[in-house]
């Protein structure tokens, strides 16, 4: 079994979206390993997104993320990684192709998206661990 982490984005729960998306994870066949309601500080979002220093939408990321209470799950299945990844969607709601994954069905545009997920198991693992440090040893 793959674990990934997973976000349920501010803008998703202030559209108390975030319960559908649960239960849309939990009717994928995920076990939810590790959930928690947070309200990133920014000090908390920059090291987070610590990756895209220098990036000219940082800025607006943060702001974005810090913006309202967000939800952070560790979620386990078989090729979880990339199984969270097809549910999401594409990265911009506009540009996918399935009107029922996610950021379709929850996301505004490309920075408004819904939702966040680890891209590789090196990822998961560090996302994993800035979130939910007493699950890896």
């Amino acid at each position: 079994m793959e674990k990934t982490f997973a976000i349920i984005k501010p803008d998703a729960v202030k559209s108390k979206s975030a319960g559908k998306i649960i239960d849309r994870i939990e009717n994928e066949n995920f076990d939810i390993v590790a959930i928690k309601k947070i309200h990133l500080t920014k000090d908390q979002a920059e090291a987070f997104y610590a990756v895209h220093k220098g990036k000219p939408f940082l800025g607006e990321l943060v702001d974005f993320m810090i913006s309202g209470p967000c939800v952070v799950m560790v979620l386990e299945k078989e090729n979880a990684i990339q199984a969270w990844r097809d549910l999401m969607g594409p990265t911009d709601p506009e540009k996918a192709t399935d009107p029922n994954c996610l950021r379709k069905l929850y996301g505004t545009n490309i920075g408004f998206n819904a939702t966040h997920g680890s891209d590789a198991p090196e990822t998961a693992e560090t996302e994993i661990k800035f979130f939910f440090p007493e699950l890896l040893g």
